[in-house]
């Protein structure tokens, strides 16, 4: 009884000395990954400088940064847990980016289409896979906007992740947070979608708006990464959206809440995306009665 013991008591120390070998290879790839620097296509954008534009750029970024970067781009902890780390998005008023850094036109390319930031390193939980869509005119107003802003202190905590929270990204334990690995950053740029009322301008407004981020790719519901988000809802007629009807949808983002007067979760940045015209909004909704049923 006693040889038997000191087998499993050896087998289960050999176990354990294999699962911390694993961690720390895992840890050391996985830190690479992070530390990569990526050479990037020069991608000359016409950024505007009139008022409508800037406008216009506001309401996009808003749209779709606002969730992570918080109300007039100043800025927000999206992530925070002793045991795994600090992701903040940064403040990105003044025309500045991580660290403060100034930021150039190619710098929010690279950041918005690539995921890449102004050394060339990825930029951790940046949707680019799904901006990358986002087409030269919009980009150019977004970029327009955020070089506009006027200087917004908010003092944010830097992004530091724990050993244990780097083996966990390299694991996957969070989904793929490195969009930069996930773009051919050589590709041609995809082709402008006229806007208005279609199908087409609302399935690009849905890329563009990182949708499946938490819907999952076919938008038949899936979970953000952050281990606190709840589930998505399927997002086809083969969910919740079967019952409604466009008015409601569109309410639903000026209101908070759906047309069975359910209240939002806060993970989902309805106040954001509420800032879409009807028209916009008519669009994604014509997109998503659009998907297929099965």
């Amino acid at each position: 009884m006693r040889k038997l013991m000191k087998w499993i008591g050896t087998g289960l120390l050999g176990l354990v000395v294999l699962i911390l070998l694993a961690g720390v290879v895992l840890y050391a790839t996985t830190l690479r990954r992070l530390d990569r620097a990526y050479t990037l296509p020069n991608e000359p954008i016409t950024v505007p400088v009139d008022p409508v534009s800037i406008s216009r750029g506001q309401r996009l970024v808003t749209a779709r940064c606002g969730g992570c970067h918080g109300e007039n781009s100043v800025g927000m902890v999206i992530f925070q847990d002793p045991m795994l780390g600090t992701i903040s998005a940064p403040n990105l008023t003044a025309g500045r980016g991580i660290g403060g850094a100034q930021l150039k036109d190619g710098d929010y390319v690279h950041a918005i289409r690539h995921g890449v930031d102004h050394t060339g390193r990825p930029i951790l939980t940046m949707p680019s896979e799904y901006f990358y869509s986002i087409n030269d005119q919009e980009l150019g107003e977004m970029i327009a906007y955020l070089k506009s802003t006027a200087l917004v202190e908010n003092s944010l905590p830097a992004t530091r992740i724990t050993p244990l929270g780097v083996a966990l990204i390299g694991a996957g334990a969070f989904g793929d947070l490195i969009a930069a690995e996930k773009i051919d950053h050589q590709a041609a740029r995809p082709a402008t979608v006229a806007a208005g009322i279609t199908v087409a301008y609302g399935e690009y407004l849905v890329q563009a708006g990182q949708c499946r981020t938490c819907h999952g790719p076919d938008l038949t519901g899936g979970k953000d990464p952050d281990p606190n988000a709840p589930p998505a809802p399927d997002l086809t007629t083969t969910g919740e959206l079967t019952a409604w009807e466009e008015n409601g949808f569109i309410q639903m983002f000026r209101t908070g809440k759906t047309p069975t007067g359910r209240q939002i979760n806060p993970f989902m940045p309805w106040k954001e995306i509420g800032q879409m015209t009807n028209d916009e909004l008519r669009a994604m909704w014509l997109y998503l009665q659009s998907l297929p049923t099965e």
